[in-house]
């Protein structure tokens, strides 16, 4: 199975910022032991700024680009230094791979960079993925990493998209806010109605919120690639969700 997994803001760091040293340990340990099991896994990774913000000890995310951008030049070399050295324990070796939106865009950066992830699997080794916020001349040229991680999984015929973030799946309502809120456990079609429950946007050190993931699970889905959104809190919940086991929300794909 190709499986793309895309992991938030909230989930890789604290409130104020500093990684989450116990969640991402565990989450390195996941996906390690699902590549041993014989699974192709690419990360996407967000971070980047939230680690900056946190290594430059801000109290809070900067509002304007450039700050933006700071912090990211910062955090990203803290996020991959992370991650090359705890991979490295479990015998797994890491690609960095920084896009902006025209490299999915056009026809040949696309192509190349379906080629690059390609050769990268077959060499075994784990390609991490970021929007390159160092040279984005937009405040935020995918949109979020939800919508990125959506538009990689169709580039390279995934089979599964994950999200983790830190809620467990999609709500009849927003479970912040409503105690009576339910769990939708599947959706087998993005109507108007599915779209409706999106809420606010989540975390201060991150961009998503539901409405980008509803985004990238129509992306996904259209594409015949089947998404799951779920609570990242216990990065071990990927072997029950790899398994299809009910967890989170699934996004059904459409056949084609």
């Amino acid at each position: 199975m190709r499986i793309v997994i895309k992991i938030g803001t909230s989930t890789l760091t604290h409130a104020k910022g500093r990684v989450n040293l116990r969640r991402i340990e565990s989450l390195c340990r996941t996906v390690s032991e699902l590549m041993n099991a014989g699974e192709e896994v690419i990360l996407v990774s967000s971070g980047a700024i939230g680690m900056g913000v946190g290594k430059l000890r801000l109290s809070e995310r900067p509002h304007d680009i450039a700050g933006k951008q700071a912090c990211a030049a910062v955090g990203q070399c803290e996020l991959m230094y992370t991650y090359d050295k705890l991979f490295a324990e479990y015998s797994h070796t890491v690609a960095q791979m920084l896009l902006t939106a025209p490299d999915l865009s056009c026809d040949d950066r696309r192509t190349k960079f379906i080629a690059t992830t390609e050769r990268l699997l077959s060499m075994d080794v784990l390609p991490i993925i970021n929007e390159n916020d160092t040279v984005a001349t937009e405040e935020i040229e995918f949109g979020d990493n939800d919508t990125l991680a959506a538009r990689i999984a169709v580039c390279v015929n995934a089979d599964l998209l994950v999200l983790l973030s830190d809620i467990d799946g999609l709500y009849t309502a927003d479970p912040r806010k409503y105690q009576s809120a339910e769990l939708i456990s599947e959706v087998y079609e993005i109507t108007p109605e599915i779209l409706a429950l999106a809420g606010d946007a989540g975390s201060s050190l991150g961009t998503g919120g539901m409405e980008t993931k509803l985004r990238a699970a129509k992306i996904s889905t259209e594409a015949g690639c089947d998404m799951v959104i779920s609570n990242g809190a216990s990065p071990e919940i990927l072997y029950d969700i790899v398994e299809g086991k009910s967890v989170g929300t699934r996004f059904f794909a459409k056949k084609r």
